[in-house]
C-alpha cells in the first residue's frame, strides 16, 4: 500500500523477488559502498505520492511520519538486515526455519497478495496525475480512473508476459524524474510562496505540530505510513556486499532514513502550505499543489511536463515490478507444491502469465468499484489501508521469525547481527499490531459513509486475502503440484 507508497509509489513498496544477482550479494564479491546502499535503500522506498495524505494534517505530519521511522522503519531494516545476511531465500525461509513453512508461504502470499490491491492505488494516483494534462475535472471522475487503471494495467500484463526488460531503465530514473526533481521543485516554489508574503493554508505555529486529538481516528491517516516505509526488507538483501556490515549497515540505514523523511515531510509540507485540507484529494494532490503554484508564478505550460514525470516513474516502477511478488510466489509454490498447476505454468518466455492474468482479472474487478463509488478519495484510502493490512501480516510473522532463529539458531553464521534484536522485534511487532487495529478506524478521508461498512469492507479484504486464500491453497494442496525442476528455483532467485 501507502506506500503505497510508496508502495507507497515507489517499486520497493510493491513487494517482490530478487534476482539471482540480488541474493548471491552475500557471497561479497562485489562491494558497495554505505552511501550506495543507503541511495539504493531511498530510491526504494521514497515518493510523492504519499504527501498528500499527510498534507491534510499539516505541520503534525511531521510527527506523524517520525512515530512510524521509529517504531517501525528502524526495527525493520536491522532486522531484516541480520536475516537476510544469514538465510538466503528471503522472507519465505526466513519464516519457514524460524516458524513453519506453512506460515512461510503465507508471508510469501501476503507479499504478493498486497499487491492485488496496491496496483490500483497507484494506478489512480497515475490516472488522477494524467487527468492535469488533459482535463482537471477528470482527477475526480471514477469511469476514466478505472479506465485508466484497467487499460494501463492490462498493458502492464502484456509486456510482462514478453520478459522484455525495457522499462527497467525508466524505473531506475523513478528518484530523479518521479520524485527528487519534481519534489524539490514543489519544496522550492513553496518556500518562495511563503516568502512572498503569502499565508499558509495550514497553521504552521507550533502549537501544531502534533495533529489534534479527537478520538482513535485521528490519528488513522499514520496506517498509510505503514505502507509508505515498507521495502526496507529487500534492500537487506545486499548487507553483506558492505565491507563492514557491523559498522555501515547501521550508518547507511540512518542516512536513508532521513533522506526518505526528507522526501516525505517537505512536499507534504508544501501541499499543506497552498492547498486546504477539505479541498485536498487523496489522488491528485500533488498535482493540485503543482497546478496552484504553477498558475500563481505564471508558469502554467510546466504542469504537463511535470504530470508525465510522476507518471513516467509510477508507470515505469509497477512494470519492473510487476512479475516480482508473482515470482517469488511460483518459485516457492513449484518446490513445495503451495499453488495449483495452472497458476505454476509458464509461458514459451518462461513467464509466469497465469498468475498475471489471474491477478489481473481481480484488478480490474476492483478498478471497477473506482467506476461505481462516487467519491474516488474514499476508494484509494479504502484500497491503500487493505494493502496495508495484508502486508502488516508479513511483517508480524518475520519479527516472530527473527526472536525464534536468534533463539534456536544462535550461532548461525551472520553477517550482521542486530543491536537489541528482541527489543527491536517487540517494538516492531506491537507497532504493526496496532497499525493493523487503527486501520479499521475510518478517517476524515473515507467521507460520510457508514462506519460498519468500512468495517466490513477492510475486514473482508483482510480476510479473504491474508486468511481464507492462502489457507485454502495450503488445504488443497496435492503431492502432484510439487513441479520436479523446483529444487533449485528458490536457492538462484530468492525470494525478498
Amino acid at each position: 500500500m501507502s506506500s503505497v507508497d510508496t508502495p507507497g509509489g515507489s517499486a520497493g513498496r510493491a513487494g517482490g523477488t530478487r534476482t539471482a544477482g540480488a541474493v548471491r550479494a552475500g557471497t561479497g564479491a562485489h562491494k558497495i559502498t554505505w552511501l550506495t546502499l543507503a541511495l539504493m535503500t531511498t530510491s526504494s522506498v521514497a515518493s510523492l505520492r504519499a504527501a498528500p495524505t499527510m498534507a491534510v494534517y499539516g505541520l503534525a505530519c511531521v510527527f506523524l511520519y517520525l512515530l512510524p521511522a521509529v517504531v517501525f522503519l528502524l526495527p525493520t531494516a536491522l532486522v531484516s538486515a541480520e536475516l537476510a545476511s544469514g538465510w538466503n531465500g528471503g522472507v519465505y525461509n526466513w519464516v519457514a526455519q524460524g516458524l513453519s513453512k506453512p506460515l512461510g508461504f503465507l508471508a510469501v502470499w501476503c507479499q504478493f497478495a498486497m499487491t492485488i490491491f496496491y496496483y490500483p492505488s497507484l494506478l489512480a494516483y497515475v490516472a488522477s496525475t494524467i487527468a492535469y494534462v488533459i482535463n482537471p475535472s477528470l482527477a475526480s471522475s471514477g469511469v476514466y480512473t478505472a479506465i485508466v487503471i484497467v487499460v494501463v494495467y492490462w498493458t502492464g500484463v502484456w509486456v510482462s508476459s514478453r520478459g522484455t526488460n525495457a522499462v527497467a531503465g525508466l524505473a531506475s530514473w523513478g528518484l530523479v524524474i518521479g520524485t527528487l526533481v519534481p519534489g524539490t521543485l514543489l519544496v522550492v516554489l513553496g518556500m518562495v510562496f511563503l516568502g512572498q508574503g503569502n499565508p499558509s493554508a495550514a497553521p504552521m505555529d507550533g502549537s501544531h505540530f502534533f495533529p489534534q486529538w479527537t478520538g482513535v481516528a485521528s490519528l488513522v491517516l499514520i496506517v498509510n505510513n505503514f505502507l509508505s516505509y515498507s521495502g526496507m526488507e529487500m534492500n537487506a538483501v545486499h548487507v553483506n556486499k558492505l565491507r563492514n556490515p557491523a559498522q555501515e549497515f547501521p550508518k547507511s540505514m540512518f542516512l536513508a532514513m532521513g533522506m526518505v523523511l526528507l522526501i516525505f515531510i517537505l512536499p507534504a509540507l508544501a501541499i499543506s502550505w497552498v492547498i486546504p485540507s477539505d479541498q485536498l484529494s487523496l489522488t491528485a494532490g500533488v498535482m493540485q499543489a503543482f497546478d496552484a503554484f504553477f498558475q500563481y508564478f505564471h508558469i502554467g505550460w510546466l504542469v504537463p511536463i511535470v504530470a508525465v514525470g510522476l507518471c513516467a516513474a509510477s508507470v515505469g516502477g509497477m512494470l519492473t515490478w510487476l512479475a516480482g511478488p508473482s515470482k517469488g510466489l511460483l518459485l516457492i509454490s513449484r518446490q513445495e507444491g503451495y499453488l495449483p498447476p495452472f497458476l505454476q505454468r509458464l509461458n514459451a518466455r518462461g513467464v509466469q502469465q497465469n498468475i498475471l492474468v489471474t491477478q489481473g482479472v481481480v484488478t480490474t474487478a476492483i478498478a471497477l468499484l473506482y467506476a461505481l463509488i462516487p467519491n474516488v478519495s474514499s476508494v484509494y484510502w479504502i484500497f491503500s489501508v487493505i494493502t496495508t493490512q495484508v502486508y502488516l501480516i508479513m511483517y508480524l510473522l518475520m519479527f516472530l521469525a527473527a526472536i525464534q532463529l536468534r533463539r534456536k539458531q544462535p550461532d548461525h553464521p551472520r553477517g550482521y547481527r542486530a543491536p537489541l534484536l528482541t527489543t527491536l522485534c517487540v517494538v516492531g511487532f506491537v507497532a504493526s499490531a496496532l497499525a493493523m487495529v487503527i486501520g479499521f478506524v475510518p478517517s476524515s478521508q473515507f467521507g460520510g459513509g457508514s462506519v460498519w461498512s468500512y468495517i466490513g469492507i477492510v475486514a473482508g479484504g483482510l480476510l479473504l486475502l491474508g486468511v481464507v486464500i492462502p489457507f485454502s491453497f495450503l488445504k488443497a494442496r496435492k503431492p502432484s503440484w510439487r513441479q520436479p525442476d523446483a529444487g533449485t528455483g528458490v536457492g538462484e532467485e530468492g525470494v525478498a
